[in-house]
C-alpha cells in the first residue's frame, strides 16, 4: 500500500483490543494502532486512561486504502461490532473511555458519519437512540507496545475468549466478503 494514498480513520467503540482485532482483518486496512484520543490530558498512561478521568476514549487509528475499503464500509463494520446506543459503556466495560466515538479527519468523514447515523436511526436498527460522538480529530496517543496486537498475542486470555472472540466470529460471518485473504 502506498502510505500517501491511505485515509486515516480514528474510532472508539469500547475496548481498543476489540476494535483492533476486528479491523486488522479487513481488506484495505494497512495498519491498526490502539491508543487514546478525545481528551485534554497529554500522553495519558494506560492506568490514567482506565481511570476514565483523562477525557480520552480508547480508540484505534486505522490507515485504510479507500480504493479497496471506503470510509462508509469501515463505519458499517464499526456500527455492527459495538452498541452505539450505550453511553460510556460496552458490555462490562464502563466509563467515558469506552464511549462510542468517530474522530473525523475531514469534513467528508463527518458528513459520511452523520449521514450513516441518520440512516441507521431512520431504519430503526436499534430501539434506543445512537449516542455515538462525532467530533473533529485533534490528537492520537498510541498505546504502549504490549497493548498492540493484543488479541493476536493473547488469544487464550479469558477476556479475549469471552469478549473479543465473539466479535471476530461475527465479523467473519457478516463481513466475509470484506476480509483479507
Amino acid at each position: 500500500m502506498n502510505e500517501g494514498s491511505l485515509e486515516v480513520v480514528t474510532l472508539g467503540g469500547g475496548c481498543y483490543w476489540c476494535l483492533e482485532a476486528v479491523f486488522e482483518l479487513l481488506e484495505g486496512v494497512g495498519s491498526v494502532v490502539s491508543g487514546a484520543s478525545g481528551g485534554p490530558e497529554p500522553h495519558p498512561t494506560y492506568e490514567q486512561l482506565c481511570s476514565g478521568r483523562t477525557g480520552h476514549a480508547e480508540v484505534v487509528q486505522l490507515r485504510v486504502d479507500p480504493s479497496v475499503t471506503s470510509f462508509r464500509e469501515i463505519l458499517e463494520v464499526f456500527f455492527a461490532m459495538h452498541d452505539p446506543t450505550t453511553l460510556n459503556r460496552q458490555g462490562g466495560d464502563a466509563g467515558p473511555q469506552y464511549r462510542s466515538a468517530i474522530f473525523c479527519h475531514s469534513p467528508e468523514q463527518r458528513e459520511t458519519a452523520e449521514a450513516m447515523i441518520a440512516e441507521l436511526t431512520s431504519e430503526g436498527v436499534w430501539k434506543d437512540p445512537i449516542v455515538t460522538e462525532v467530533t473533529p480529530f485533534e490528537v492520537f496517543y498510541p498505546a504502549k507496545p504490549e497493548h498492540q496486537e493484543y488479541f493476536r498475542r493473547n488469544g487464550n486470555q479469558p477476556y479475549c475468549q469471552f469478549v473479543i472472540d465473539p466479535k471476530v466470529a461475527k465479523l467473519r460471518k457478516e463481513f466475509a466478503h470484506n476480509l483479507k485473504n
